[in-house]
């Protein structure tokens, strides 16, 4: 039986890969054209737009990247989840609750689902097995 190429699915972007796809890094764009061209859903958390936003941004540019993408507001049910992901880890809220509202969005995303991230060790712990953590 042949193997087929995936389709549908969700690529979650945390907030080293907005940033990145902010600068048109040539990775991130291929893997956000990569995900388009297989219908996947392009996904980033509310809080992941504050934590990506820096002075050399240029609104015109934030805004076009954030209408080629969904973003989900952290629900209250989602921001207790969140808190659970961080005790069940063992990780503190002060230091990885932006990492926890990320891996909420992403297990709660349209599978398969991958996660860029600069912080894999984290997501992996954050999201188990199933998300992709892929390191940009």
């Amino acid at each position: 039986m042949a193997r087929g190429r995936v389709t549908g699915g969700t690529l979650v972007l945390d907030s080293q890969g907005l940033s990145l796809y902010f600068e048109q890094d040539r990775t991130v764009l291929n893997m956000v054209r990569s995900a388009l061209d297989r219908g996947a859903d392009r996904v980033i958390s509310a809080a992941t737009v504050l934590e990506a936003q820096h002075p050399g941004v240029k609104r015109a540019r934030r805004e076009y990247v954030l209408s080629q993408l969904t973003i989900q507001p952290l629900l209250v049910p989602w921001a207790r989840e969140a808190a659970q992901l961080l005790a069940d880890a063992g990780l503190s809220g002060h230091s990885h609750a932006l990492d926890a509202m990320v891996a909420v969005t992403a297990l709660h995303a349209e599978p398969p689902i991958v996660l860029l991230t600069s912080d894999p060790n984290d997501m992996e712990q954050l999201c188990g097995n199933r998300v992709r953590v892929l390191r940009v």
